[in-house]
């Protein structure tokens, strides 16, 4: 009675066992017909094709290593950093250097964004300018495939966050109103943030200057401002307007990108295996993990508003859901249907997120605002 179905498993068996062995033929056969051609060449021109596929095999494994290993990454951050120790906001003199007219309060926002900067193109390297991360798999994008592309739209996130912050930098926070010169460090440093995020050494129009480079050059400028402010030569307006407009810089941000993760999700539902869903994913992750350690920074720096307009609590409130969405890591993300049981919506679990963050700082700007 069991015959006719242990036949149909033997055939079933039979035939997934035929399949996979002319896959697995298939997926060999450039390796077995470049071994032939090689053992057919003579000793010079296989000592200078293996030279090449070695040089290729190191390339390879390097830019594996390096999309793979996030070195200083820490969703815990922020602790390292004493902002309750602060004596002083940005600019103003410090109370224990006495009539000291030249020990000035830096600015912990500034620190905070050439940090990021710096966790970015020195403690790890930068990805999107690497020649094989432009080039891609076999002329393929790698944002289009689920392959080595999460660290580079990770730090394209931090990079768009940093990118928004400096805009803020130069219009409101460097200046007095709008009446005052804006300052030339801070103007430099969005402009190297600006920078094309793909630049290698070489482009169509010849030798250019690199992405990393760029950017390690914003790291001085910011550097240069944070020692201005130090010595009371420069000027970092606290105002509960400016912290109004910085809020407002971050939650149009915010709100773009959880719109670009809703276009993925209207545009695809193939769960496991949507190529682009790892790549809109940890772009918004990179975002609140730079805004996490950026509205802790600024927190320090408007501590006179903060406490004159009875934020505290809205504040605290708001970095505890950054955080909280920095613990969601997936190990493969996964687009499917916001109803599937079987493959889950990581994207629709970010973009609600995103959304609460939104929400606490359009809460933080109505307090402002009255």
């Amino acid at each position: 009675m069991l015959d006719p179905v242990l036949a149909f498993f033997k055939q079933m068996s039979a035939l997934l066992f035929k399949a996979t062995g002319r896959l697995i033929t298939w997926l060999l056969w450039p390796f077995v017909w470049v071994s032939g051609w090689y053992t057919r060449r003579g000793w010079v021109l296989r000592g200078i094709f293996g030279i090449l596929f070695l040089g290729w095999l190191i390339s390879y494994g390097y830019f594996f290593w390096q999309t793979q290993y996030w070195s200083g990454f820490n969703p815990d951050y922020v602790a390292s950093y004493d902002f309750k120790g602060n004596q002083a906001e940005p600019g103003e003199p410090i109370p224990s250097a006495g009539n000291s007219d030249s020990a000035c309060g830096r600015s912990s926002v500034i620190q905070v964004s050439r940090d990021l900067i710096d966790f970015n193109v020195n403690r790890n390297v930068w990805i999107p300018s690497m020649i094989l991360s432009k080039l891609g798999f076999f002329g393929l994008d790698w944002k289009r495939t689920p392959y080595f592309d999460n660290k580079a739209a990770f730090q394209r996130g931090i990079n768009e966050a940093l990118r928004r912050v400096s805009r803020q930098f130069v219009d409101t926070l460097g200046r007095v109103r709008g009446t005052s010169r804006i300052d030339p460090d801070l103007q430099t440093t969005r402009e190297k943030l600006n920078y094309p995020e793909e630049a290698w050494y070489i482009s169509r129009k010849g030798p250019q200057v690199t992405t990393p480079t760029r950017y390690r050059e914003a790291i001085e400028t910011l550097d240069a401002f944070n020692m201005s402010l130090s010595k009371c030569e420069a000027q970092f307006d606290v105002r509960a307007d400016n912290l109004k407009k910085f809020l407002d810089e971050i939650a149009s941000a915010i709100g773009s990108t959880s719109d670009i993760l809703r276009g993925r999700m209207e545009e695809s539902n193939a769960g496991w295996f949507d190529g682009r869903a790892d790549d809109r994913y940890w772009f918004a992750y990179g975002q609140l993990y730079a805004y996490y350690g950026l509205l802790s920074a600024a927190r320090s720096d408007f501590k006179s508003v903060s406490r004159e307009r009875n934020l505290t609590r809205i504040w605290e409130r708001a970095l505890e859901q950054l955080r909280t969405t920095l613990k969601i890591q997936p190990m493969i993300i996964s687009n499917g249907g916001e109803a599937s049981w079987i493959m889950p919506s990581h994207l629709a679990t970010m973009g609600f997120y995103l959304l609460r963050v939104r929400a606490n700082l359009t809460e933080m700007r109505d307090v402002l605002r009255n």
